[in-house]
C-alpha cells in the first residue's frame, strides 16, 4: 500500500512538471509568433518581389555619383515623315528637352522617300524614358545604337582648375593693393589680365561639360516607306589589293592632271615658239649683211 502510494506521488508529480514546461515552451513560442512578423515586416516578400517599391532599399544598389556624356542614334520607319518629326519634337519638349538640329530630304514626285534627321537634347533623367517612346511611338526601329562616356575626371580636373585661378586671381588683386611702383602695378595687372582669360576659357569648357551631361544627344533618322537607309560598312584592314588599287587610280589621276596642263599650256607654246622662230630668223638675216657691208664702206 505504502509503495501504491509513493509511486502514485511520483506520477502526479512528473505530470505537473511536464504540464508546467509545456506551458512554458507555448508561452515563448507565442511570444516568438508576436515578434517574427514585427522583424520580417522590412524585407517582406511583396518588396522582394518589387524592388523599385518605396523603402526596399534600392539606394545602396545605385552608382555613385558621376557624370556621363549620353548619346544615341536612333533609326526609324514611319508613314509620314513631317509628323513624325513633329511628334519627336513635341515628345522631347514634353519632357523639358529641345531640338538642337534638324534637316529634311523631300521629294515632291517620290514623298514616299523622304527622310528627315532631327538631333534632340533630352534631360538626362528622363533620356531612358523618352528614347523608349521615340523607338515605339513614332513607327518601326530600324536601328538604335547607344553610347555612355564617363568625363567625371575631366570635370573635376576643369572644377579644379577654376577653383585655382579663381583662388590665385583673388590673390593678385590683394597683391595689387600693396604695390608701391608704377612697374609693380602693371606686373600684377599683366598677370591678373592673364588668369582672367585662362578663367574664362576654363569656365567655357566647364558649361559645355555641363550641358552634355545634363542633357542626352539624341539623332533621329526618319524615313518614308520607299526610303533606303544609309548604309555604313566598316573599314577592313589594308591589303595588298587595295594598295594597288589606290596607288593606279594615283596614277590614273596624276597623269590626268598632267595631260590637262599640256592641254592648257599647248596654245601659249605654240604662240611662244612661232615668236621665238621669227625672232631667231631675223636676227640670222641681220648677222649675214653685216659682214657684206662691211668691206664695202672703205672702197666707196
Amino acid at each position: 500500500m505504502i509503495g501504491s502510494v509513493l509511486l502514485g506521488g511520483g506520477m502526479l508529480l512528473a505530470g505537473c512538471s511536464a504540464g508546467s514546461s509545456s506551458g512554458a515552451a507555448a508561452k515563448s513560442a507565442g511570444e516568438a509568433g508576436v515578434a517574427a512578423p514585427a522583424m520580417g515586416s522590412a524585407p517582406s516578400a511583396a518588396a522582394r518581389s518589387n524592388p523599385g517599391a518605396p523603402g526596399t532599399g534600392t539606394t545602396a544598389r545605385l552608382a555613385p555619383a558621376s557624370s556621363i556624356i549620353f548619346t544615341a542614334q536612333l533609326t526609324v520607319r514611319a508613314g509620314n515623315v513631317g509628323s513624325a518629326a513633329a511628334q519627336a519634337a513635341q515628345i522631347a519638349e514634353g519632357a523639358g528637352g529641345y531640338v538642337s538640329n534638324e534637316t529634311a530630304t523631300v521629294d515632291p514626285d517620290h514623298p514616299s522617300q523622304a527622310t528627315a534627321s532631327v538631333q534632340l537634347k533630352i534631360p538626362v533623367t528622363s533620356y531612358p524614358a523618352i528614347l523608349g517612346q521615340l523607338s515605339h511611338r513614332l513607327g518601326t526601329q530600324l536601328a538604335l545604337q547607344q553610347q555612355a562616356q564617363d568625363v567625371t575626371q575631366q570635370v573635376a580636373d576643369v572644377n579644379s582648375q577654376v577653383a585655382s585661378d579663381l583662388a590665385a586671381i583673388a590673390q593678385l588683386r590683394a597683391l595689387l593693393s600693396h604695390a608701391g611702383s608704377v612697374g609693380d602695378l602693371l606686373s600684377v595687372q599683366n598677370q591678373i589680365n592673364q588668369e582672367e582669360s585662362s578663367l574664362e576659357s576654363l569656365q567655357a569648357q566647364q558649361r559645355a561639360l555641363s550641358h552634355q551631361t545634363s542633357y542626352a544627344t539624341v539623332t533621329l533618322t526618319i524615313l518614308g516607306p520607299k526610303a533606303k537607309p544609309a548604309l555604313h560598312r566598316p573599314k577592313g584592314p589594308p591589303t595588298l589589293a587595295g594598295g594597288l588599287g589606290a596607288g593606279w587610280r594615283a596614277l590614273r589621276i596624276t597623269v590626268s592632271w598632267t595631260l590637262a596642263f599640256l592641254g592648257a599650256i599647248a596654245p601659249f607654246a605654240v604662240v611662244l615658239a612661232v615668236a621665238g622662230y621669227l625672232v631667231y630668223r631675223g636676227r640670222r638675216r641681220l648677222t649675214r649683211r653685216r659682214p657684206a657691208a662691211g668691206p664695202a664702206s672703205p672702197e666707196s
